[in-house]
């Protein structure tokens, strides 16, 4: 097997200098002129960058582009670097500013007391998380942060990545050969049975296993649903309203019930709610109990859903890029030779890896954030005042042609060391940058190659939906209705 290689750009062009896109990226016309496409055209000279802002076309009056952003959100989204750098989007009477260069995220996401975590999407994600750490204000984060950080410790890695093939094992274990199956399911069931093994002394029974995982799957479709409703509906009772409050209601019973019977770890192992019951009693600077659940359910909820997602497509790419698959079978039969993929493996799954980095390339779990201003700000030639709402997006950023070529091709030899050098610097942010990136970066691709490389050892996939496997419309990047076929292979 040979990975088909391509032609890599590097450096983030001026905004005035771009050339027309090539591949599927649905730019509009006029692209190459931005006389005709920047109708609000704003400049601001940073470093050897100039950065341009435009208004995006296409608005409805009153509701503005929520009608594109509710039907097909991705093909919007990856049409907005041809207006501009920073571009305002209008959802009903609101607006907010879409970064579309790496450069200029990379100065949002590096200054996060100007541009705070906030806006519609982490005003809804407190919902179910609360004031975590993925969500809470600049204020609170630096505190959480150093109080949460010995939980993700490197030293750590090889205890987590035990149980991960534990739990691992246990899905596979019952399995069968010719079995359909669904792969999203799937995923949540390795993710959950995976967090709650790291994260709690003991184990969940079965029955609450999957009332949790249906519980997170709600959550996280609720949280964007409500990104784009009014206020006003969103406290009718409705059922789709009643069935999000009884399933955020529900994760936090469950999480308060285990740390109300939590203990010390299990055989001198200490699983993540161990070390935050310590941070809390760190004197008066320690977690408050409060802090301490809205922790655990953060973790809990971004751990599996990121890890689902990440698995769930690399899944569904095993079956598309047929002959790519046949290096990662023959790698797992090389390295893993049948069994369950181990820690002391993971610095011989080269290709593994490249192919997850291309799967979150194309498919990050997180694909929409918002922050929020705190104070009259200047980005892109554009006065923001405080209160304004910025919003970016890892996946229009991935599959920009101008940097990364043809973008919509899966191709993991992007990230062949002679090749990866090309990728401009900024641009591959799956798990965001500056002081809030995500602290579980490794945790989640540890879990997801250990998985991808058990799966592939043991079984081979096939596609058995016949149909077009589309995202879902959920907080996190998910694929609908993926429907694989297992082939025993040992």
């Amino acid at each position: 097997m040979t990975e088909q290689e391509g032609t890599a750009q590097g450096g983030t062009p001026r905004a005035d200098d771009r050339a027309a896109p090539s591949g599927t990226a649905p730019y509009p016309a006029g692209y190459r002129s931005h006389a005709s496409v920047y109708r609000e055209k704003r400049t601001e000279q940073s470093g050897d960058h100039v950065f341009c802002s435009g208004t995006a076309a296409g608005a409805a009056p009153l509701i503005g582009h929520l009608p594109q952003l509710v039907t097909d959100p991705w093909t919007f989204l990856t049409s907005l670097p041809a207006y501009g750098d920073l571009v305002t989007v209008r959802i009903g009477p609101s607006r907010l500013h879409m970064v579309c260069d790496p450069g200029l995220l990379h100065q949002v996401l590096v200054d996060d007391r100007t541009f705070d975590k906030g806006g519609p999407l982490f005003d809804k994600a407190r919902e179910v998380l609360g004031d975590g750490l993925p969500a809470c204000p600049h204020a609170r984060h630096r505190r959480l942060r150093r109080l949460v950080q010995p939980a993700f410790h490197p030293g750590r890695m090889p205890g987590y990545a035990r149980l991960m093939s534990e739990q691992i094992a246990h899905v596979m274990d019952h399995w069968r050969d010719d079995q359909p199956v669904d792969a999203l399911a799937v995923a949540h069931e390795i993710a959950t049975g995976i967090a709650t093994s790291t994260m709690f002394s003991t184990q969940l029974d079965a029955v609450t296993m999957a009332e949790t995982r249906r519980c997170v799957q709600i959550a996280m479709a609720g949280i964007y649903r409500r990104l784009l409703t009014p206020g006003l509906l969103e406290r009718l009772p409705t059922p789709a309203n009643r069935s999000y409050d009884r399933a955020r209601a529900q994760l936090h019973r469950t999480v308060d019930r285990i740390v109300d019977r939590a203990g010390n770890g299990r055989g001198g192992y200490e699983d993540l709610l161990t070390i935050l019951i310590d941070a809390g009693s760190a004197g008066p600077d320690g977690l408050t109990r409060r802090e301490m659940t809205d922790q655990v359910v953060s973790f809990f909820v971004s751990g599996i859903t990121s890890v689902a997602s990440a698995l769930a497509w690399a899944l569904h790419l095993v079956t598309e890029q047929r002959e790519i698959a046949e290096g990662l079978y023959a790698e797992a039969d090389a390295v893993v030779g049948g069994r369950v993929a181990a820690y002391e493996d993971l610095p011989r799954l080269d290709l593994t890896r490249r192919f997850l980095t291309e799967t979150v390339r194309l498919y990050p779990p997180g694909w929409i954030f918002t922050r929020r201003v705190s104070s009259d700000t200047r980005l892109a030639g554009r006065l923001l005042p405080a209160g304004s709402v910025l919003a970016y997006s890892p996946y229009v950023l991935h599959r920009r042609p101008d940097l990364f070529p043809r973008p919509e091709r899966f191709d993991p030899g992007r990230w062949l060391p002679d090749r990866a050098t090309a990728v401009p610097q900024h641009a591959y942010v799956p798990f965001g940058a500056g002081p809030r990136k995500c602290i579980g970066e490794a945790f989640t691709l540890t879990q997801a190659t250990l998985a991808l490389a058990s799966i592939t050892s043991r079984w081979k996939l096939s596609s058995a939906g016949g149909h077009a496997v589309r995202p879902a419309l959920r907080a996190t990047l998910v694929p609908r209705r993926l429907h694989l076929r297992l082939h025993r292979r040992h």
